[in-house]
């Protein structure tokens, strides 16, 4: 077989590109061809419009204290780039800050704090690591089956290790929570929402992902074995497995008592009431019948053999060791943050920001320590929110989630809780991510959907549902191994916020937006539906969420949410359009950090390449391409 020529290599790839654009395209057309009666089909009672600012600056005084509110709006920015035989990562988060005043008569009033970039708050560290050390630092290198050894499928050139490694967005994400969470806990801040440029709900999920193997926990993280200043003992296995789930609060029946959360509650519990018996702690969780009572004393029979409580009489207990398990975690993980964050190199015992002292010796943290840390911090930042009223929102600008279609319709409709009619061929026809469904409904059908509007909030738990298997009533089933994400803790929906005044069909794109669960006004009898998971063992346990189920059923926190959007909605920026303008300001000054950082690393690197007491280094410390690199700039120069 003759090999084909140059020019016929370059119009096969056409013909191939132009073919498959061609089917995707024509498969667009058929779906949004479906999209046309869905309004009155589907979204007539989903959707909300006419939001109120008398009714916000009521639930603004009753949440807030007052009507004239601080917020913040965060976003990061990282980097990463070989330097002879080292890779730099740089991983920042910065912040643009601002007040909102609530008014009976008129929509939001909201400032900006001028000269934002000399007083905007941004915290940022820079890491440099030898490339023959970042697998050690980066666990996505560790083999599955031996995490102490690197994985034989990852790539070990210098160049596809540092542009595949993990380290500088860990940073970055770490800094987002962490300045957040420094916001809420400052009281001279005085914040009352904090907007974050991300999913929450989702990010926790990840998270906790990341973070699922416990094999890993002693092969890839220096956390284990580390102690906070003023503790008497260094943290071990079990206050990871408490930490890890921790996120308490009763008013919102949190965490629930049910399948991976039943060994957090019964911690939680016994936290608040000191000692309790089975039957006590059964009754507590509403469990009579004889299954989930049994779940309840494996549980408890577990939590005795890992040490983690005490049983005496048949009354247990917190091991003394745990009973400030949470509160020792917190503590070193903001001394790890501060650390990372805050604090000068050379007034620590370590060479880097990202290195810690166990046992007498230094130790990197890696990049599954900076997963906990992030999930930590995340789970703090929701425990301020809840002690200080502040309002928490997560925005995404760009999302294929697809759990409003292929999960919350379905189980409402099998519940009954739509008055549409809806057939399910007809939802398999429409695309296939939740913003193009809304997106094209909102310019289909123009009069009838008119921005600022948005979807009906529902549970972020949703995302992990799916009709229940057997098609009972009242059940649902784990999307994957019928497993339940958290629920009662975050809550979605969908929001577009622009519309251009000349061009009606010219409308902002659609925002995913999850926002934290308040129990005094998301948790009420019309805002939640009960359902029943049945778990392999044939125990029932009930998985509560909260679902506004209709446009109808008040929520008073949406519409509090909404005004501040919409009043946040620049109109005046083209490139912001129908976005929020906080979360736009900080991401111009994360830029402008980023494009400063660069510089002085590039700029570092022609020092050390002109430095004559260097020179005779170079040519050993440069990596083949950068030799290569700078010859051909030099002829280039020279032409």
């Amino acid at each position: 077989m003759t090999a084909p020529s140059l020019s016929h290599a370059i119009k096969r790839t056409c013909d191939t590109l132009r073919q498959g654009a061609t089917k995707q395209v024509t498969d667009y057309e058929q779906r949004f061809s479906s999209i046309k009666n869905i309004y009155d089909d589907l979204l007539v009672n989903l959707i909300r419009t006419g939001f109120d600012s008398k009714e916000a600056c009521v639930t603004a005084r009753e949440f807030f204290g007052g009507t004239e509110v601080r917020f913040a709006g965060i976003d990061g920015t990282m980097y990463s780039r070989p330097l002879f035989d080292m890779v730099i990562f740089f991983g920042g988060a910065y912040a643009a800050t601002g007040t909102i005043r609530f008014s009976e008569t008129t929509a939001p009033e909201v400032d900006y704090d001028e000269r934002t970039l000399q007083q905007s708050m941004g915290i940022s560290s820079v890491v440099p690591i030898y490339i023959n050390e970042i697998p050690d630092v980066d666990h996505s290198y560790a083999a599955q089956e031996q995490p102490d050894a690197t994985s034989p499928a990852k790539p070990m050139t210098d160049e596809e290790i540092a542009n595949n490694s993990l380290i500088a967005n860990a940073i970055m994400t770490f800094s987002e929570y962490y300045l957040a969470y420094k916001l809420a806990a400052d009281p001279a801040e005085n914040m009352g929402i904090i907007l974050l440029d991300r999913s929450l709900s989702t990010e926790r999920a990840s998270l906790l992902y990341e973070t699922r193997k416990t094999s890993f926990w002693n092969a890839k993280t220096v956390l284990v074995g580390c102690q906070a200043s003023g503790d008497d003992s260094p943290i071990d296995a079990n206050d990871i497995i408490i930490a890890r789930q921790h996120v308490s609060n009763a008013a919102l029946g949190l965490p629930p008592p049910r399948s991976d959360y039943l060994r957090t509650a019964i911690i939680c519990m016994l936290e608040q009431s000191k000692a309790l018996t089975a039957s006590q702690i059964a009754v507590a969780f509403g469990a009579a019948d004889e299954k989930r009572i049994r779940r309840i004393e494996c549980a408890l029979k577990s939590l005795v053999d890992k040490k983690v409580l005490v049983v005496e009489d048949g009354v247990y207990a917190l091991e003394p060791k745990y009973v400030k398990s949470w509160e020792r975690i917190k503590r070193i993980t903001v001394e790890v943050g501060d650390r990372l964050f805050f604090t000068k190199i050379p007034d620590t015992e370590t060479s880097s920001s990202m290195k810690i002292v166990k046992g007498g010796k230094e130790h990197w943290l890696t990049t599954l320590d900076i997963t906990f840390l992030t999930l930590f911090t995340l789970q703090m930042l929701m425990e301020e929110c809840w002690k200080k009223h502040i309002l928490l929102i997560g925005v995404t600008k760009d999302t294929a989630a697809r759990d409003f279609k292929r999960q919350l319709v379905p189980i409402m409709v099998g519940e009954g809780l739509l008055k549409a009619d809806v057939k399910f061929e007809a939802l398999q026809a429409l695309p296939n991510t939740d913003r193009m469904i809304l997106q094209s409904a909102s310019i289909f059908n123009v009069d009838q959907i008119t921005p600022p509007w948005s979807l009906i909030e529902y549970d972020s738990a949703f995302r992990t549902m799916l009709p229940d298997r057997q098609g009972r009533p009242g059940y649902v089933s784990g999307a994957i191994r019928n497993k339940i994400s958290l629920e009662k803790a975050f809550v979605k929906t969908y929001v577009q916020l622009s519309q251009a005044r000349t061009d009606p069909l010219l409308r902002s794109n659609v925002l995913l937006v999850d926002r934290l669960a308040y129990a005094e006004f998301d948790r009420k009898p019309e805002s939640l539906k009960l359902f029943w998971n049945e778990l392999s063992d044939g125990t029932r346990e009930p998985v509560e969420t909260i679902l506004y189920a209709d446009r109808a059923v008040p929520n008073r926190m949406q519409n509090l949410m909404m005004s501040v959007l919409v009043a946040m909605a620049p109109a005046n920026i083209p490139e912001a359009f129908g976005h929020n303008k906080a979360l736009f300001i900080a991401d111009k000054i994360a830029k402008w950090n980023y494009s400063q950082f660069k510089c002085v690393v590039d700029t570092t690197a022609t020092w050390i390449l002109n430095n004559h007491k260097l020179r005779k280094f170079i040519f050993y410390m440069s990596t083949f391409r950068e030799r290569r690199a700078d010859f051909e700039q030099a002829r280039r120069e020279s032409h």
